[in-house]
């Protein structure tokens, strides 16, 4: 089993997740972070890490969020890893908890 950002990261990219990380399986996007699949290794160090609370377990992911497995899988294929921590976007404490914010991925 993997883990899984889920929507709620879109517009707020916090990297606290990304310093917990043992093996790296972030991938960075222009505004959402991903987790790849082949090398997360189920540590869980990143779920409490995230501000934004986005991150379950692949099993765990909340009902209308389960495409984000998918799209975590793709969009890590070509995005590069992300290795330390990065400022957030200076407005993403507005975008937290915001509700359907998939047609905001910048892919």
């Amino acid at each position: 089993m993997t883990y899984v950002v889920t929507e709620n990261c879109i517009r707020c990219k916090y990297t606290d997740c990304v310093d917990v990380c043992p093996v790296d399986c972030f991938r960075e996007g222009p505004n959402f972070l991903v987790i790849d699949p082949e090398e997360c290794i189920d540590c869980t160090l990143c779920v409490a890490e995230c501000p934004a609370e986005a991150i379950f377990a692949e099993d765990d992911v909340p009902a209308g969020q389960e495409a984000f497995i998918a799209l975590n899988a793709e969009l890590s294929a070509n995005w590069k890893p992300i290795v330390e921590r990065k400022d957030p976007p200076a407005d993403a404490d507005d975008w937290r908890g915001v509700k359907d914010k998939l047609k905001f991925l910048e892919r």
